[in-house]
């Protein structure tokens, strides 16, 4: 076990992976800055560069992107109270009241500190959790698979939007577009109308950057055409302030915060479609809850942040528990993920760490190396960050939409994924205007497959005797609780339309 751990460490510690690591996270910071971009867009947009890398400094990369991304967002939450993620709200209710009074800087660095801290204590987990993790999932069959697909369909339906009922049909239509192509059992043809550029279906790039970075990208170039948002982002905040420096010894007297919220932060993101913003908001409750300033949340106080920024962060790490375990993502991120780590030929699951230790173990190395890395470039980049956002979105919106487009395009050579690219775009402005989630679309396309092979085999294992089922008793208890889930969502969201 110990040279197992130095032979990941030597792996990680390499030049060209601490370059990668290191651009990721300052990438990440710098897109997750802007309003309405964040760390999910900057993955989107950023997978096809990893082609060209090897399997562990694009995943360390698109790792250090997702981190600093997060962290990124507390940005503009703080700087103008203007979140450019819904996590990031939670950050802004204290974050932008100590930014009035001239702590923006201070604020800054307790947002970093934290997301530093709560990265680490979820990347340990991951670590510590993932083999029993993965001696569980191989127990699974296909019938357990499916039930625990169900279970997370049913949690992203119900946590993600404002009606379970959008985000069911959202899922569902993600799957339906997965079954394009050349049916893997038969080889059949399934919706491709005789076009060989369908035969393997619709590419995860363009799909994901279509419908998650561009059609975002031109909601923002319409309403600013339009008249309808700021020239810049940000509008100028104070320099100095009475206080810009933060102690160590100050920063760690909320030691209890911090574990607590990056615990909430880690058991979060262990369960799949949970993702981070429940994760925030319920970190927030739990410190107001618990805190003896808890009349002072919401006016400036640093509780709040350090609350919000390492339970966001500590969902970075925690996501890849069922990721590598059982081949499901536990949020969008851990999704595009996935579609990277099946760009470079390597299939998650159980069994990724007995065919695939050495990297996974190198990976588990990187991200804990690049938790100092993202120490380090946050911590510096403070003063910069400040008056990042005050460049015109003018002048930050078209770079992105060529880079959209260059991204999808360079992969396979192909005007085709161009192509479906922009009518994803369409489809994103058009989920975005209706209140349907792009989140649920997306993940639904990503476990598309795995859920049609696992149902499958399920039908043909009972082959009609479906009365067995019952023997499962894992399925059995995923099923109930999928149930349950449905069931209290819709009572809910009824209960809400009343109001």
């Amino acid at each position: 076990m110990f040279d197992q751990i130095v032979g990941a460490f030597e792996a990680a510690f390499t030049l060209y992976n601490l370059i990668a690591i290191a651009g990721g996270v300052a990438l990440g910071i710098v897109i997750g800055a802007i309003p309405g971009l964040g760390s999910i867009t900057a993955m989107a947009i950023l997978i096809p560069v990893t082609f060209y890398m090897t399997p562990l400094a694009a995943i360390a990369f698109l790792v250090g992107v997702n981190k600093g991304g997060t962290s990124g967002g507390a940005i503009p939450a703080i700087l103008l109270n203007s979140p450019g993620t819904p996590e990031a709200a939670a950050t802004a209710l204290d974050g932008h009241p100590m930014a009035k009074r001239g702590e923006a800087k201070r604020a800054l660095k307790f947002a970093i500190f934290s997301s530093v801290t709560g990265d680490t204590i979820s990347d340990v987990l991951l670590i510590l959790l993932v083999v029993p993790f993965a001696a569980i999932a191989l127990q699974f069959g296909p019938f357990e698979y499916t039930s625990v697909l169900l279970f997370a369909f049913a949690l992203l339906a119900g946590i993600t939007g404002d009606s379970p009922l959008k985000g069911t049909i959202a899922i569902f239509l993600g799957v339906y577009i997965s079954t394009i192509g050349l049916d893997p059992v038969h080889s059949t043809q399934r919706m491709t109308f005789g076009e060989v550029h369908l035969y393997d279906g619709i590419a995860l790039s363009a799909l994901a950057i279509g419908s998650l970075a561009l059609a975002s990208v031109l909601v923002e170039i319409i309403d600013l055409g339009r008249g309808g948002g700021k020239e810049s982002f940000v509008t100028e905040q104070p320099k100095r302030g009475a206080k810009t420096a933060l102690p160590f010894r100050e920063f760690f007297s909320y030691w209890k915060t911090l574990i607590r919220s990056a615990l909430i932060g880690s058991g979060v993101g262990m369960l799949p479609g949970l993702g981070v913003t429940l994760a925030a908001f319920l970190s927030y409750g739990a410190a107001r809850r618990s805190s003896p300033n808890g009349d002072n949340f919401g006016k400036g106080e640093p509780e709040g942040i350090i609350a919000t920024e390492a339970a966001n962060s500590a969902v970075v790490g925690s996501n890849l528990v069922p990721t590598i375990a059982l081949g499901i993502p536990g949020n969008i991120a851990a999704a595009l993920l996935i579609g990277a780590l099946v760009m470079h030929g390597i299939v998650p699951g159980p069994f990724m760490l007995t065919m695939h230790g050495d990297l996974i173990y190198a990976l588990f190395a990187s991200m804990i190396i690049a938790n100092f890395i993202h120490l380090v470039i946050g911590r510096a980049g403070v003063d910069l960050w400040v008056h990042f956002a005050t460049i015109p979105r003018g002048l930050i919106l078209p770079p992105v939409l060529m880079f959209c487009i260059i991204g999808v395009f360079l992969p396979s050579q192909s005007l085709w994924d161009v192509g479906f690219m922009l009518v994803f775009a369409g489809v994103g402005i058009l989920m975005i205007r209706t209140g349907f989630s792009i989140v649920c679309l997306v993940i639904g396309f990503l476990l598309g497959d795995l859920f049609e092979t696992s149902l499958r085999q399920t039908l043909l294992l009972y082959n009609g005797k479906y009365g067995e089922t019952v023997q499962s008793p894992v399925a059995m208890i995923f099923l109930l609780m999928t149930a349950g889930v449905m069931v209290r969502s819709f009572m809910k969201s009824r209960k809400s339309r009343r109001v």
